[in-house]
């Protein structure tokens, strides 16, 4: 019975962990898609925090030269970086590619501009910088099941030796120390 019900937890604890990782990818995907999107020429007001790591991402058919400024509402510095790897976010039928890292000073509403024909642009944050919830995924995805395993695997062996032992004892007579 102890050999089932370890064995059970096991399963449990996989698919726990199988759930776990499923649910921090997407949970990073949906937070890096861009939760505001505008078209080209069209300016937007977007409240940006350096610690979510922004990034202005865009949509297209076919590849485009693209154009993109943004400043605060204070002459606040706003830098525009190329990303140092390609990244694809695809969300609802859309496929948003990475255009530019956006490093603000401070967390605020920062106004953004982007122009580029037949593209749509969105702002979101860096798939990338935002893996924690992906990271956790991955550890419950190792970690449950490894501790299920080996919860299961001694709990096995423990109750196979005292079985065994219990064995020898009934076929010598000896129910313990004489």
């Amino acid at each position: 019975m102890w050999v089932v019900l370890s064995w059970l937890l096991f399963v449990v604890l996989l698919i726990v962990g199988i759930v776990g990782f499923a649910g921090g990818l997407v949970s990073t995907i949906n937070d890096a898609a861009p939760s505001s999107t505008f078209t080209s020429g069209q300016t937007v007001n977007v409240a940006l925090n350096p610690a979510d790591k922004p990034a202005i991402y865009a949509a297209a058919d076919k590849p485009t030269d693209v154009n993109c400024q943004a400043q605060g509402s204070a002459g606040e510095k706003v830098t525009l970086n190329h990303p140092s790897t390609s990244q694809t976010v695809s969300l609802g039928g859309d496929r948003w590619e990475l255009l530019f890292t956006v490093g603000v000073p401070s967390a605020g509403t920062y106004q953004v501009t982007c122009e580029g024909d037949g593209v749509r642009f969105g702002v979101g944050k860096e798939l990338i910088g935002n893996a924690g919830k992906l990271v956790g995924g991955a550890i419950a995805l190792v970690a449950l099941p490894a501790v299920g395993f080996l919860l299961a695997l001694v709990v096995t062996i423990v109750v196979l030796v005292r079985r065994g032992s219990a064995r020898k004892a009934r076929a010598y007579g000896t129910y313990g120390p004489a």
